[in-house]
């Protein structure tokens, strides 16, 4: 019989090195290599010095072109069992052609996180209004999102805010979502990390995608605003800005007299996260769950966010550090995670507590197996009863299929 095929379609070539996203998928195609799938990815997207060489985990890679046939000659002598999309906007170009050409595939979407709410939640911050939910649902990208998600078989939602956004506020039916997180071994197996104890570890660190709206807006703030408060208690103190990606404007920033030091991309995280004291992580918008505190949490270090940072990441468990939103707030919280030892202590005791109850990597990939294994023996129901799906599917057949068949015809 061989191998079963899975096909991944990318938005982009993932980066573990420099993205949550690239994490997430370097998880999953983990998951589906340890579940014996032969994995090829396809994507539209060049290549960059960070991309992660998939032929090393032998995963194929196959580039492929928008608005072109030529993909349903490659899907149909793959004939995938699964078709794995990254991201909705990889759906909306492929999804069609997938459903047309291998329709037995089950389709999967992954959505990394809900790129509407992100979205949403950015124009709010810019306009200074609340977000809401009813601004949310009014969003064109949401509309676009959902029908995405209505349109597979399965979404991979990855954090619990999002999951209870979709079922309270959409009224969409839970067979249609799986809640999966990051999928990570427990701290009891991961304790040759190192961890270095408090005294041997000092300054405070930010880490975070240049190209990320909310990564970006976060650095500007602590420069503005909240490092000098900081910096006024801790004079010897220094803040590291990591990230790949930056853009000028916050290289510009560098200022090694104010202890204000932008990096740059950092190859090993777990050094530069490791020997840091207090990690910050000031997000005014932004949606998911956040890499950077996990990141953080993994390798022992305290962390102080927002409300938006720590959203949809801990349930119940106290956080592993503070959760502020006003300037003066996070600065003072800051500056006691690190004065405090037996807080510190606390906090990081705390992180690995949300590390192996809510990222077990064991529990998670089993939830994921079973799931998928359901879909396989009932798909046919499953899609009956999914009639939102198929409607929207329709309409999509004659939309989107024909924009794309003309686009292709006028580009010949």
């Amino acid at each position: 019989m061989g191998q079963q095929q899975l096909l991944i379609i990318g938005y982009t070539w993932p980066e573990p090195s420099t993205t949550a996203a690239g994490n997430r998928m370097l998880q999953l195609i983990r998951f589906f290599l340890e579940h014996d799938y032969k994995i090829t990815f396809a994507s539209t997207a060049s290549h960059t010095e960070h991309s992660l060489d998939l032929n090393t985990l032998g995963v194929a890679t196959q580039d492929i072109l928008l608005n072109d046939s030529g993909f349903n000659v490659f899907v149909k002598n793959l004939d995938p069992k699964i078709v794995l999309f990254d991201r909705y906007l990889t759906e909306e170009q492929f999804g069609w052609r997938v459903a047309e050409t291998v329709p037995n595939a089950l389709r999967i979407l992954d959505t990394e996180d809900l790129h509407s709410l992100r979205a949403v939640r950015e124009q709010c911050f810019k306009s200074n209004v609340e977000f809401n939910s009813t601004l949310w649902l009014a969003s064109d990208m949401t509309k676009r999102e959902v029908a995405s998600i209505y349109r597979c078989d399965l979404s991979l939602i990855i954090s619990t805010f999002e999951m209870d956004l979709l079922t309270a506020v959409i009224k969409m039916d839970e067979s249609l979502l799986l809640h999966l997180p990051f999928q990570l071994e427990t701290i009891e197996k991961e304790n040759a990390l190192g961890r270095l104890p408090f005294n041997a570890r000092k300054d405070f660190i930010c880490m975070g995608n240049g190209k990320h709206a909310p990564n970006m807006d976060a650095v500007v703030w602590l420069k503005s605003e909240i490092w000098p408060l900081i910096r006024k208690a801790l004079p010897k103190a220094e803040l590291h800005i990591h990230g790949a990606y930056l853009p000028a404007h916050i290289k510009q920033m560098h200022k090694p007299e104010t202890g204000f030091l932008v990096k740059g991309w950092a190859k090993e995280v777990q050094e530069v996260m490791g020997n840091s004291r207090v990690n910050l992580a000031p997000l005014r918008f932004g949606a998911g769950i956040k890499g950077k505190l996990i990141d953080a949490m993994l390798y022992g270090t305290p962390s102080v966010t927002t409300t938006i940072g720590a959203e949809g990441m801990n349930n119940d468990l106290p956080w592993n550090g503070q959760i502020a939103n006003s300037a003066e707030e996070i600065a003072k919280s800051a500056i006691a995670l690190y004065n405090n030892e037996s807080e510190w202590l606390q906090a990081q005791q705390n992180g690995f507590g949300i590390i192996d109850t809510y990222y077990n990597k064991e529990s998670l990939d089993k939830n994921l197996a079973d799931t998928l294994d359901a879909l396989h023996a009932h798909l046919e129901e499953h899609r009956t009863n999914n009639f939102i799906g198929a409607m929207v599917r329709h309409q999509s057949m004659a939309s989107t299929k024909y924009l794309s068949k003309w686009i292709e015809e006028k580009n010949k």
